[in-house]
């Protein structure tokens, strides 16, 4: 069997396995690929209401992780439905997705996933404010525009009430850093910044940091001191200390696209000084590193996966 480096898994690198036929099969996987970490959907992605959890799909969750580095869940992630957007001024959408968002935490909270990555919403020119041309390049030090600003306020306002809704819950939403394609917000570590502080409890708030999105963002991590230099911009307006969760991704779009395009680590744009900075961060010793990269399988005839941990283990530890 192809197994990943053992590097992986004291570096908690893994990837997006899927949950088709059961939930503990990306379990299964993670542990014969001797991954750190994995990263799940507990539900179709694609459907706005899931089937409930039976008893037996959580008790066959817990049972695989049993005995493996995925017992108490730390390494585990979960991924919300792409349909979510808490950003949504339209009030039925919104409503929608605040309902999505509260079944995939409850679901979360069942299987003891920690975490849950979120991608924090598009405000949809809900104002009528002037709509950016696919072009158009982020302004990452601007201050948000009044769309933005709007959009940012909902996304608080409907995680406070998911919030008090589910009062005592551990597991915590991560907000993930974004490319800024159409209306998307949280392409500006700022914005992820601004949420936190806007919701009533931030501690149950944190961080997913995409390496892909970053680049694709604009911001410029080709050199090792840059790189080392967008981690501390990072800190400063969001904070490191609050990251649950990387997506370790490179890019086949260019710098600044706001494209999301994900390349096979090397094969994309994004540079080894910015996978370097990431991966061998302190801050990132003990975070879930999911790779979100196409399946199959490479030209040597390995699976993708384990050709892509193995690059980044590689990374992790050479000199």
């Amino acid at each position: 069997m192809t197994r990943a480096s053992p590097p992986c898994e004291t570096l908690w690198i893994g990837s997006h396995l899927s949950t088709a036929g059961a939930l503990r099969a990306a379990i299964d996987e993670a542990v014969s690929y001797r991954f750190g970490a994995v990263q799940i959907f507990t539900r179709n992605q694609r459907q706005w209401t899931p089937k409930p959890l039976s008893k037996d799909e959580i008790a066959d969750f817990h049972a695989a992780r049993k005995g493996t580095v995925f017992e108490d869940g730390r390494r585990i992630v979960s991924h919300n439905s792409y349909l979510v957007n808490l950003a949504s001024p339209d009030a039925d959408n919104l409503a929608k997705s605040i309902a999505c968002e509260r079944a995939e935490l409850e679901r979360c909270e069942l299987l003891g996933v920690p975490v849950s990555v979120a991608h924090p919403g598009a405000h949809l020119h809900a104002l009528g404010g002037k709509q950016r041309r696919p072009g158009d390049p982020n302004d990452l030090d601007a201050e948000p525009t009044d769309d933005e600003l709007a959009g940012l306020e909902r996304i608080a306002k409907a995680i406070d009430g998911i919030h008090r809704d589910l009062k005592g819950y551990k597991v915590r939403i991560a907000l993930e850093t974004t490319t800024g394609s159409g209306t998307n917000l949280g392409y500006a570590f700022h914005h992820l910044g601004r949420i936190r502080a806007m919701v009533k409890e931030p501690e149950r708030i944190a961080y997913c940091i995409d390496t892909c999105h970053v680049f694709a963002a604009g911001y410029d991590v080709s050199t090792a001191a840059k790189a080392k230099s967008i981690l501390e911009r990072f800190d400063a307006e969001a904070g490191l200390a609050h990251v649950a969760a990387l997506h370790i991704n490179d890019s086949e779009a260019a710098f600044a696209s706001r494209k999301d395009r994900h390349a096979h680590i090397g094969q994309g744009l994004c540079g080894d000084a910015w996978f370097k900075a990431v991966v061998r961060h302190p801050a990132f010793a003990a975070i879930p590193k999911n790779l979100e990269t196409e399946k199959g399988d490479a030209p040597d005839g390995r699976p993708w996966d384990i050709v892509n941990s193995d690059r980044l283990a590689a990374l992790a530890t050479s000199k």
